[in-house]
């Protein structure tokens, strides 16, 4: 039996997930008998506390099979944290090809490796699709930029390098996992969440486990797939032959950001699953702005998405400068030990006593270690960074709380798959690298509607769109 969730944003899909696997131990079915496979680390975590949370018999040790795909593999194999490929190798390959590579993994958000140099992005792209590096290169989706043979003299030495070291990547991991299909554990259930952004590798896995289990449970949603660029296949997922169910109810979206959200994915010209869902009973706001002025940071919870790190970068400094307690996972808006050591500093102003290790963080930022208790902090730290003190400064004369997690996130929209707030500000600024792709095809084009389609539909409540500075350049909404 193989039964297909669609679940469209905010309907639940993880959570029927659960509640299925729930439902197989009641009747009878042994915990280690259940396949529980995520699409990243986090949310295989999410997975498990979850089940805990639900039946409290169980211990983390119980739910083994609770993992991705690439985990799975990994233990299957045998293998060790040191067989496999990490950022350094591939700096440490780069300078022997004497080529600017620099990878960033990041599994608790995308099973895939990021990469800024595109001989490596053809090459791990080729991988994933199960096809030659040339084939990948064939395609057209690349630069002009792109030597032939120097990509052939790159994927060569990536392979021997990866031979001669014993390191195996990600993508090695599922294809010696198919390799070894009579490795694969037998279960009675397999669920797959986010199964639109599998790889045509991930779908040879999913292949073998189908055959190793009594039934299987695939959920995700096609108009959310954004991760085409690594190679995942969202046809495969739409065609996959099962028992179709659509998840009708959304807990997330109201009406007008789904109305703007329909905007996008009517815009989608290739192959869609003909699915409809209800918004939340509450209409919810759309607003266009033009900057940052134009809304009021300074209260409630934020989400503040953009297309590419560079405009989160850009974003982040206009923060700074409004002096606004904001996160990013890709970079720390506080310099927490500056903030630590001048509230210190500051309670022996006051009279307090400090221990030594409080001591020691305060004369950190002293040249001379002259304690004045007449000298505000900000003058007395003559050894941290000023543009750090500003911002603390800034931050303290706004009354932030800083000992508490910063309202206001920033985050590009693949890194914010998954989240949601009450207030999303959607910055339409999009790349030219991008706004070139998507001449190419009606693919290219696609896979960029799903991505502000997912961007669009992280508000729960009021959904601001910010144009983008040259409109033209930016995304039409």
């Amino acid at each position: 039996m193989i039964k297909k969730f669609y679940g469209p944003p905010g309907t639940g899909k993880t959570e029927k997930l659960i509640r299925r696997a729930l439902a197989y131990i009641r009747v009878g079915t042994p915990v280690k008998k259940i396949g529980y496979f995520a699409f990243t680390k986090k949310a295989a975590y999410t997975a498990k506390e979850r089940m805990l949370n639900k039946n409290k018999n169980f211990n983390k040790k119980d739910l083994k099979h609770f993992q991705t795909l690439h985990s799975l593999a990994f233990h299957t194999l045998g293998l060790k944290e040191e067989n496999v490929m990490q950022d350094y190798h591939y700096d440490d390959l780069g300078k022997e090809l004497s080529i600017s590579v620099k990878t960033k993994g990041d599994f608790d958000t995308s099973p895939y490796m990021t990469c800024d140099n595109e001989y490596f992005q053809i090459i791990l792209k080729s991988r994933e699709k199960n096809i030659e590096v040339w084939d990948e290169y064939c395609t057209g989706d690349y630069s002009k930029d792109i030597n032939p043979d120097i990509l052939k003299h790159v994927a060569a030495n990536y392979f021997e390098y990866k031979k001669a070291n014993s390191l195996v990547d990600y993508s090695d991991m599922i294809h010696q996992f198919v390799n070894k299909s009579h490795l694969c554990p037998t279960f009675d259930v397999v669920f797959i969440d986010e199964a639109q952004d599998l790889s045509p590798i991930q779908w040879m896995m999913y292949d073998i486990l189908k055959a190793n289990t009594k039934d299987m449970y695939l959920a995700g949603d096609d108009d959310q797939a954004i991760y085409a660029w690594a190679g995942a296949d969202v046809d495969r997922f739409i065609r996959e032959p099962a028992t179709e169910v659509v998840l009708k109810k959304s807990r997330r979206v109201p009406r007008k950001v789904q109305d703007i959200s329909n905007i996008i994915v009517n815009r989608i010209e290739g192959l869609r699953a003909d699915k409809t869902y209800h918004p939340r009973e509450e209409d919810g706001s759309c607003i266009k702005i033009n900057n940052l002025d134009n809304v009021d940071l300074m209260k409630d919870n934020w989400l503040i998405l953009t297309r590419t790190r560079s405009k989160s970068l850009q974003i982040a400094k206009e923060l700074k400068q409004r002096g606004i307690f904001f996160e990013s996972k890709f970079f720390k808006s506080l310099n927490t030990k500056l903030h630590k050591a001048a509230v210190y500093y500051s309670r022996w102003t006051e009279g307090q006593q400090l221990n030594q290790n409080e001591i020691d963080d305060v004369e950190d930022y002293m040249s001379d270690n002259n304690w004045n208790e007449l000298v505000p902090w900000f003058e007395a730290f003559d050894k941290a960074n000023l543009e750090d003190k500003n911002y603390i400064r800034l931050l303290l004369s706004n009354k932030e709380k800083l000992s508490e997690p910063p309202r206001v996130k920033i985050s590009t929209i693949h890194a914010a798959k998954g989240g949601e707030s009450d207030n999303v500000l959607l910055v339409l600024d999009n790349a030219r690298k991008i706004r070139e792709s998507v001449l190419k095809n009606v693919r290219k084009r696609d896979e960029e509607h799903r991505v502000w389609y997912v961007g669009v539909t992280r508000s729960r409540k009021n959904l601001y769109l910010m144009r983008a500075k040259i409109e033209r350049y930016g995304y039409n909404l």
